[in-house]
């Protein structure tokens, strides 16, 4: 049976003294964790991190990738970059990325093609905005999503992580209910599945402003294997309490 994982999105937060409390903070309640954890950090905080992280059962996470392996691309980090650093995993085509960047699905399969090459495991987001789901498009845009990534890396797809996000439900303090949550879960567990005979290592992540006090009855939903966490993973007890969850 395969761990959950519980991964925490920092997005654009974070601080030197700020990053020190809260990582400090989640090495003194974390334990040994039923589940697998991972801190998705700012680039610049990958150093600091790793160092605060080591010796723990705290993992380290990147939140973006480059599509190019080196050059003259300013400002991009890339994969073999992010594993002289420790990281373990890297969030690819986040729904914020997808909007506010213009990245499109075959962007995201090749990011995660990059992390995969270098030994990182992509965690591939995948959803709908509000406008999708009401208009029946839901099943239409994830399957699509997720289509790309298995078409460029079916060879290995049973490597990576999925995190389904619907877009009406981040940062909105909105949250699909377990059974709609469930239900696109399924319906990608099920698109894993023809596409790999080992499909049933991938852990799928909810993505959806999951917090302490709803994360309990996600995760005992069958096809959700843990989350990725926004605002809640910046505060200690509240992130715990989600890992504690995680069993």
């Amino acid at each position: 049976m395969k761990k959950k994982l519980i991964a925490g999105n920092w997005k654009m937060n974070g601080g030197l003294a700020a990053n020190e409390a809260l990582v400090q903070a989640l090495r003194a309640g974390v334990g040994a964790p039923a589940c697998a954890v991972a801190l998705c950090v700012p680039a610049p905080y990958l150093a600091q991190v790793r160092e605060l992280c080591a010796g723990s059962a705290l993992n380290l996470g990147a939140q973006d990738v480059s599509v190019h392996e080196q050059g003259a691309y300013t400002g991009e980090v890339s994969a073999a970059m992010l594993r002289d650093f420790g990281v373990r995993y890297c969030i690819v085509g986040h729904s914020e990325r997808r909007q506010y960047h213009g990245e499109t699905d075959a962007t995201v399969a090749v990011k995660a093609q990059r992390a995969l090459a270098a030994g990182i495991t992509p965690i591939v987001c995948v959803g709908e905005t509000l406008a999708e789901r009401e208009a029946g498009h839901t099943e239409d845009v994830v399957k699509r999503q997720l289509a790309a990534v298995i078409h460029l890396n079916g060879h290995c797809i049973s490597e990576i992580v999925v995190a389904y996000e619907p877009v009406w439900a981040i940062g909105t303090g909105k949250t699909a209910t377990p059974a709609q949550a469930q239900t696109v879960h399924a319906l990608l567990r099920a698109q894993l599945h023809a596409a790999s005979e080992k499909s049933d290592r991938i852990a799928l992540l909810y993505g959806g402003s999951m917090n302490a006090a709803n994360a309990s009855e996600l995760l005992a939903q069958p096809d959700i294997d843990g989350g990725l966490i926004g605002g809640a993973s910046l505060k200690a007890p509240d992130f715990l309490s989600i890992i504690a969850a995680a069993r």
